[in-house]
């Protein structure tokens, strides 16, 4: 946890559609040592056809808060109508919170599907940081920070120093080389079959790039734990080869990570996605919680 003379207030906007999975978030948010007087805005979108149900929206929106309020801060409601995703965006457009803390999925979700539509456009077109919890809940023992180099990734290091984080979190930070190319098979004789063949060894040049690519990777790894380091997060490195999604989940899954911290955007080269394919797949499939740090302007949505 931070020191108490360097806490500051981390105004956070938690989207409450009354779900599983939005009781998993608020649980979650019940657990981070935020200051007292901390400010936090329980938001909950409803469509037209349950204005007749306002009264009970009501009462449930101030049972969260009054959860809240238990623990020293400062919450309040906030009852819109419309489309709950654009609602969410626009309204975090508008009072700039520093966090957006959104269940998987709500009530209406399709059985089934990892991630829910509007958990999805949240991660997708929100100017700030997006912490999406997927339920049952489970306290954040161990959080990992993964890292490419990019720019969104820097955010991400930057932001995780001011993330109020429970003091028993363990941090670990990953880099993913890239996966060697695919060898070539030689085929055995007599009869020529692939799966009867011997790789052809790596050559001088490919081990040497490989072993340069290793340094680097080692490299970044140890300039991203200095930096926590002089952020007050003490973090462990971790360097893996492979697919970069495929070796996070994998990672995830195996080392029970509760949840995973990356930028919105990697390295890739195309840069008119409003997210990197390797963000949005940890966002989907990861079965922990992902907060997806972006900065800057909202991504503007396609007309």
């Amino acid at each position: 946890m931070l020191a108490e003379e360097k806490q500051e207030r981390f105004h956070i906007l938690l989207a409450d559609d009354g779900s599983e999975h939005a009781r998993a978030a608020l649980a979650l948010l019940e657990d981070l040592p935020l200051p007292a007087g901390n400010p936090v805005t329980v938001l909950r979108v409803f469509a037209a056809t349950q204005a007749g149900d306002l009264s009970a929206l009501e009462q449930a929106l101030e049972q969260t808060c009054a959860r809240l309020r238990l623990k020293g801060w400062q919450a309040h409601a906030e009852l819109l109508l419309g489309s709950p995703a654009e609602k969410v965006v626009e309204y975090a457009g508008e009072q700039r919170p520093d966090l957006i803390v959104v269940g998987a999925k709500g009530l209406r979700a399709t059985f089934g599907i990892l991630l829910g539509g509007v958990a999805q456009q949240v991660v997708e077109y929100a100017c700030c940081p997006v912490l999406v919890v997927r339920a049952p809940y489970r306290p954040l023992g161990h959080a990992l920070l993964v890292t490419d180099g990019s720019p969104t990734s820097q955010l991400a290091v930057a932001y995780l120093g001011r993330l109020p984080l429970p003091q028993s979190t363990h941090l670990k930070v990953m880099h993913v080389l890239p996966p060697p190319p695919i060898p070539i098979v030689v085929p055995n004789p007599p009869y020529g079959e692939l799966i009867a063949g011997t790789p052809l060894p790596v050559s001088k040049q490919e081990a040497e790039l490989r072993a340069q690519e290793e340094a680097e990777g080692q490299a970044l790894l140890d300039r991203t734990v200095a930096e926590l380091q002089a952020l007050g997060r003490t973090a462990g490195g971790l360097l893996k080869r492979g697919d970069a999604a495929t070796e996070i989940l994998e990672y995830a899954r195996k080392q029970k990570v509760d949840l995973v911290i990356t930028g919105s955007r990697g390295l890739g080269r195309i840069k008119s996605w409003m997210m990197g394919s390797v963000s949005r797949k940890l966002v989907h499939y990861a079965d922990c919680s992902v907060l997806v740090v972006r900065g800057g302007q909202a991504p503007e949505r396609p007309g």
